[in-house]
């Protein structure tokens, strides 16, 4: 099994709550987009797949592949994405979702030092804060089907985890960034 771990970004929704496309809301200087892909890429994942749907998308260093049903939900998104990898090299992957501005780049660290130190035996590494459970997750390759299988709607990997407890490690990522979502203008302080 290849140790290579890619990077998959989950970016193709309206933002319907929001109001407009999250992927494209500017924080700090740079667009949730651009952020999400920066943090699996800094995380040293390689390559990096971008999920579009609502909007077109380019981002530097990132593959990016529309999802056509991306109004069915993450879940859509998530077998986009992996289908996408089928071809690489990559025997994980982390899943981060573009409305996650403060995810930082140890828990995606951690997350891969979890699967790479376990010779390939860890299944889905979840990143954990305070016990609880958040994101991104690690996916290891002998997964993709059945969690492409699973995943439906607006939830992407959760059904996997549920059916398959046994096959899911918490890596504790306490301290390195929060996993809060952006759903409203309002979640979002103001940039100075």
């Amino acid at each position: 099994m290849s140790s290579d771990v890619a990077g998959l970004v989950l970016a193709a929704g309206s933002g319907s709550r929001y109001g407009s496309p999250k992927a494209l809301v500017e924080y700090e200087g740079s667009r949730l987009v651009d952020r999400a892909a920066r943090l699996v890429s800094d995380g040293g994942c390689d390559p990096v797949v971008v999920v579009s749907g609502a909007v077109s998308l380019t981002v530097p260093g990132a593959i990016v592949v529309h999802n056509p049903g991306w109004a069915s939900g993450m879940g859509s998104s998530l077998r986009a994405g992996l289908r996408a990898l089928t071809a690489s090299a990559a025997g994980a992957v982390v899943v981060a979702l573009v409305d996650q501005p403060w995810v930082g780049v140890e828990a995606v660290r951690r997350l891969r030092s979890a699967w790479s130190s376990s010779d390939g035996e860890v299944s889905v590494a979840v990143a954990t804060y305070d016990g609880r459970r958040g994101n991104p997750v690690l996916l290891s390759r002998h997964v993709w089907d059945e969690v492409a299988a699973l995943a439906e709607g607006d939830v992407g990997a959760r059904p996997f985890m549920r059916a398959h407890p046994e096959l899911v490690t918490p890596v504790d990522c306490t301290g390195t960034g929060l996993p809060a979502d952006v759903d409203t203008p309002a979640d979002l302080p103001a940039s100075e």
